[in-house]
């Protein structure tokens, strides 16, 4: 009856204990959450002014028609520089440059994408980059362009462009014609055809309206716009690379097609002398065929202009510009006009004051006296000094909005780091409390009741809530603001925590306690360097490959110290070398495939001696080799069959796909036993990383899966108790239940286990590419799965391909807690709080000023760390089923798990 009784109490101490977790991690999940989505209310939000009246120029415009041509993904120096013969690729839009036109270099901005390309273009703003959480499809706001204020206009071109203009526009004057999305195929035999079909189509359109007298009084009235927008020389780069013969074909095909639609628009007019005429591109293409972040190639765009309203082309004897473009191009004497698709000046401001404070340089008696001042100069006839008195307005009325549109941001910014530093606090009480051996001197330890604790914090919450009543804020700002008063609560709750490690102190270690600070302090600002440099990481392993040297590891287990800083130093070359999708080399993507299978017998041979394999388990890993031959097989087959134009195979395309959905289960049919369900799980991850891959980061997975299973080992011989001997390792079960009474509390040892995970999740990350080769994936990459051009399921498949080396180090992880006898969740907290810390150092690095591109790339370090402490949660969760359960198929097809 005794033991019934205390069975019962442990087991609702149990209960209790799992239900406190769980409340934990939702807890600190909605807080994370909290923190990440405050990046965009803060940074992201639009700088767009809705409710402004239009305003119209009295005079009569010089143009009654506008026809812009836009070719997608053409390069300004592929477009101007002639052949090796001299050749022009271009020469009717070369003639034009030379007699009637002009011409420049138009300069794009990042994200150097379709859409917010055409958005600069058209509307005149650099678009908001959470476009791209609707693909670059959708609006995000609403906005302004010159198709919603002409009186006509008719687009011909691609299903991703066109209708977002058509959407966004009021009435119904936006006519788009579109070609199959289907079309867009990256595997076609000539993607040149696009720009034929939409030339084929303007060729139809106007002869047509000649006998529809409806549609041709609508062409023949003022303020319309033609819209040709050509896809072929974008689909043929990322295809073909932007320096291959049907990319330069294309441009050559293209300039015919202008001549032909120019001729036909002055004919249906009467030469009228009233068209406009602007031939230019919404972004470049890197020489590997992709594009996105910042690099000249993918910035420098062409731009020729001609006809009404428009300067003629025009002698030059001296370069406004220090580049050596023109003498490259052999455009030297003729003169260059360079332009921005769109020119925003960005300057940074913050206020102090909590209550509403006007620009100061435009109060309203400010702009009155502008006002007064500019009519007088027009009056007196100062023209040119009215013009620059104009222009300084503008660059004072452009400060003024960047001023209201950061008014809140130091406000909202304090408020989230007060939060994120009690998060913090509390995290750490909680690992010192629950995870930890302190003294707890007897005596009370709280300063204040709960109660009165209670009843300050509750003041302090109303009286915040009243503020932001008296403010009007938005619901978010009340988020951001409430959120630090419960979080700083529960870190005063916990304060006699604090007290214990004070008194406790004299029995620590403090010269061991400072060391491991100082050398965890030096290895996250080392992390948070490496996202700007990631040699950096090659750094960080190289002294990491030290560490049996430093810590005496060396002397017992001699073998595993070599085999380690061996790892070390061969994964320590990934972050030297260029990123991932610059130049495709299968040979060495079927390396990795050997290399995997090599890796696999070895084991299987070294397993018969420890561990011999039950004969189901031996044929899954035999079905599993092979199937990782066949993949490198698809992906070979698959790059030969779309050099020669002969698109994908449905055999491969159907094996890409099989593979991806049962990588996710056959792990699951293996045993539980530690590196038995490893090894599977490596073998199913590996199959699916060959087929996503296009050089020579197909060998990163087996060299980071080869250090991670020594560092498994590695730990074992760290552990100071040596309870388990190698062999013991290998009887290692997933799916046994915890002896509660084996859990220990943690050390200070177990800092640097934590450290080394971040560490390695880091480098999962950033060892094969960076932020730009994400944002300016190859397609190459998912040719294996399709061709046909759908940025979902190919930014779905390129994450999951990023995700990979993230599964490998969790499982990793998890194989750790349980071989050193460690509470998963202690570990995960110490996790937490390195994360947090690198995250908090990313928030005061945001920068609201300068290029978009160190804008982007300050705030996308946040969100990248911001969403691994989220993604860890969950994925802390996946490994756990990835690893522990087990799915029998007997006779009778039961499936149950372990």
């Amino acid at each position: 009856m005794l033991i019934r009784k205390t069975y019962a109490k442990g087991a609702k101490r149990l209960l209790y204990i799992s239900m406190k977790v769980a409340t934990f991690f939702i807890v600190g999940l909605l807080v994370h959450i909290v923190f990440f989505i405050s990046i965009f209310d803060i940074y992201f939000t639009s700088p767009l002014v809705h409710g402004m009246t239009p305003q119209h120029v009295p005079l009569p415009p010089p143009a009654k028609r506008l026809v812009l041509f836009v070719a997608d993904g053409l390069r300004a120096d592929t477009f101007y520089k002639p052949d090796v013969n001299d050749t022009i690729r271009a020469p009717f839009l070369r003639a034009i440059m030379e007699e009637k036109g002009t011409w420049g270099i138009s300069h794009t901005h990042v994200p150097t994408e379709s859409r917010p390309g055409h958005v600069a273009l058209i509307a005149g703003f650099y678009e908001d980059v959470s476009a791209v959480a609707k693909g670059w499809k959708e609006n995000p706001v609403e906005f302004d362009s010159v198709f919603n204020e002409s009186r006509h206009t008719w687009c011909w071109g691609s299903p991703d462009i066109l209708p977002m203009f058509a959407k966004g526009a009021s009435g119904d004057h936006v006519y788009t014609h579109t070609y199959p999305a289907e079309s867009e195929d990256f595997a076609s035999e000539d993607a040149s055809k696009l720009d034929s079909w939409v030339f084929d189509e303007v060729k139809a359109f106007f002869n047509s309206a000649k006998g529809n007298e409806n549609l041709l009084s609508k062409l023949h009235e003022e303020k319309n716009v033609f819209f040709l927008h050509l896809l072929g020389i974008d689909t043929n780069g990322h295809a073909h690379r932007p320096m291959s013969k049907e990319y330069l074909e294309n441009i050559v095909l293209v300039d015919t097609g202008v001549s032909e639609i120019v001729s036909l628009v002055e004919d249906f007019f009467g030469n009228d002398g009233q068209t406009a005429f602007i031939f230019t591109s919404d972004h470049g293409m890197t020489d590997w065929g992709s594009h996105g972040a910042g690099h000249a190639s993918e910035t420098l765009t062409p731009l020729v202009a001609w006809g009404a309203g428009i300067q003629t082309a025009q002698r030059a004897t001296t370069h406004l510009y220090q580049d050596q473009h023109q003498k490259e191009w052999n455009l030297g004497t003729l003169r260059r006009v360079d332009v921005n698709q769109v020119k925003m000046t960005q300057k940074k401001e913050t206020t102090l004051s909590f209550f509403f404070t006007p620009y100061p340089v435009l109060t309203e008696e400010k702009q009155e006296e502008f006002l007064q001042h500019a009519k007088s100069l027009i009056h007196r006839g100062l023209y040119d000094e009215a013009i620059l008195l104009c222009v300084e307005m503008i660059t004072q009325a452009l400060e003024g909005l960047s001023y209201y549109h950061t008014y809140d941001r130091f406000f909202l910014g304090c408020s989230v780091v007060l939060g994120f530093v009690g998060w913090t606090s509390y995290v750490v009480l909680v690992i010192l409390k629950t995870h930890a051996s302190l003294r707890k001197p007897p005596g009370n330890r709280q300063l204040m009741s709960n109660e009165g604790l209670g009843r300050v914090f509750l003041c302090m919450g109303l009286a915040i809530l009243a503020f932001l009543l008296v403010q009007a804020s938005p619901w978010t700002y009340y988020i951001y603001c409430l959120l630090p008063v419960p979080v700083w609560h529960a870190v005063f709750k916990e304060i006699g925590t604090l007290l214990d490690l004070i008194k406790s102190a004299p029995s620590l270690p403090l010269c061991k306690c400072f060391g491991y600070f100082v050398l965890v302090t030096f290895g996250i600002e080392l992390l948070v360097v490496s996202f700007f440099y990631r040699a950096m990481l090659s750094l960080g392993l190289l002294l990491l490959s030290l560490w049996p040297l430093l810590s005496g590891l060396h002397i017992k287990a001699t073998t595993r110290s070599l085999t380690w800083a061996l790892s070390c130093l061969c994964l320590a070359v990934f972050p030297l070398m260029p990123v991932v999708g610059r130049e495709s080399n299968i040979h060495l993507v079927t390396c990795a495939a050997a290399l995997t299978l090599f890796n696999t017998i070895s084991y299987l041979v070294s397993s018969r001696r420890l561990s011999p394999l039950p004969r189901k388990d031996r044929q899954l890993f035999i079905c599993q080799m092979v199937h990782v031959g066949l993949c490198a097989y698809v992906l070979t087959s698959t790059h030969a069959s779309l050099q020669q134009k002969q698109g994908l195979p449905l055999f491969n395309q159907l094996v890409s796909w099989t593979t991806l959905v049962v990588s996710f289960f056959v792990p699951l049919l293996s045993s539980t036993r530690l590196f038995q369900r490893l090894m599977s799980i490596l073998l199913s991850l590996v199959s699916t990383y060959l087929l996503l891959s296009t050089g020579y980061e197909a060998l990163f997975p087996p060299m980071l899966s080869w250090l991670m299973f020594v560092w498994i080992n590695m730990e074992q011989e760290a552990m100071s108790a040596g309870t388990l001997s190698k062999t013991e390792l290998f009887r290692i079960d997933f799916s046994e239940n915890i002896d509660i009474t084996k859990i220990r509390q943690l050390k200070l040892d177990d800092i640097r286990r934590s450290y080394f995970f971040v560490f390695f999740i880091i480098t999962a990350f950033f060892g094969t590419g960076n932020i730009a080769s994400i944002n300016s994936f190859d397609p190459a990459s998912v040719y294996c799965f399709l061709t046909v051009f759908n940025p979902f399921v190919m930014g779905g498949l390129m994450m999951w391909k990023v995700l990979i080396p993230f599964v490998i180090v969790m499982c990793t992880f998890e194989t750790i807690q349980v071989s050193t006898q460690l509470s998963s969740r202690s570990l995960f907290l110490i996790v937490l709080v390195i994360s947090d810390l690198m995250a908090l150092h990313f928030f005061f690095l945001v920068k609201d000023y300068g290029s978009w591109l160190d804008i982007g790339t300050s705030i996308s370090h946040y969100v990248i760390v911001m969403s691994m402490t989220i993604f860890l949660m969950i994925l802390s969760i996946m490994t756990h089923v990835l690893t522990s359960r087990r799915v029998f198929v007997g006779k009778k097809m039961k499936v149950h798990f372990k």
